[in-house]
């Protein structure tokens, strides 16, 4: 009988790939505990709500692109100087999207490192060919509302990928170009977020005077290039098998930093455990 697959809980005695996602290995950088928690004794943290707004931005920010693949570009990367840049064409490019089903086979965004018998993958954006290189990038869209609330204090912020909180967004990309190596693609270094952020300076409101049921947005738009390093990306996979067959017992919770590293999740406990015994 063939072995199901290997995802979720952890079982040394299942030959096939153990399937991790992207953000199983953001939390295995972060803090060591949950993921401990999570993939070896299947305690699921606390479940936050979707941003199904970033979803929606998201799914119309690829509909653009779509409306071009494979034979021109987009205004916004000609304004940045990226004409050369159109959206690629390829039969599997909806399977690579699908972040949920990822593991089903290899047509899907995933890659088995053989070493660690891990298969490491996720859902991806986008993908642009550089028709001057014949090179693939990865594009990532992300949408924010990063304006002051008061109209006086407002200020027009540059989006970013710099923000300390952000490092998980460039650790994504490192993987997404890792995984797109591994399937034999010739990939770039260099990835591109495509950022639109939320405005309401100077705007007077956003119902349509002229249908009283519909509401309007306004984005400013921008794309951020980013340059990635997928060097510590097998080393990791390494850290993570060995782990999974040789820690016997929970770790340490990583204490939140101030540069949104660690875990909140083992202060919240520990103080809760505190006040349940007093």
């Amino acid at each position: 009988m063939t072995a199901k697959r290997h995802r979720g809980k952890f079982d040394p005695d299942n030959p096939n790939p153990y399937e991790l996602s992207r953000s199983r290995v953001e939390n295995f950088l972060k803090c060591k505990a949950c993921f401990w928690l999570e993939q070896i004794q299947k305690v699921k943290p606390p479940e936050m709500p979707s941003f199904t707004i970033n979803t929606t931005t998201d799914i119309l920010l690829k509909r653009d692109s779509d409306s071009v693949r494979g034979k021109s570009t987009l205004p916004i990367w000609k304004e940045a100087g990226l004409g050369h840049m159109i959206p690629f064409d390829h039969e599997d490019l909806e399977k690579w999207t699908n972040s949920l089903q990822y593991g089903l086979n290899d047509s899907y965004f995933n890659t088995i490192h053989k070493e660690s018998n891990i298969k490491l993958g996720g859902g991806i954006d986008d993908v642009y060919l550089n028709t001057q290189t014949d090179q693939i990038h990865l594009v990532d869209y992300k949408s924010q509302a990063q304006g002051t609330r008061s109209p006086d204090k407002y200020e027009v912020k540059p989006s970013s990928i710099d923000d300390p909180w952000k490092i998980g967004y460039k650790r994504q990309m490192d993987m997404y170009v890792w995984i797109a190596r591994q399937k034999g693609f010739n990939v770039s270094n260099t990835g591109y977020f495509v950022y639109v952020d939320a405005q309401h300076k100077d705007i007077e409101g956003m119902l349509d005077e002229k249908n009283p049921s519909i509401a309007w947005l306004k984005f400013n738009a921008v794309i951020i290039p980013y340059e990635t390093d997928p060097s510590w990306v097998e080393p990791t996979l390494f850290e993570i098998k060995d782990f999974l067959m040789n820690q016997s017992s929970m770790p340490n919770h990583t204490p939140k930093g101030d540069n949104f590293t660690g875990c909140d999740l083992g202060r919240y406990a520990n103080e809760m455990i505190d006040i349940l015994k007093s």
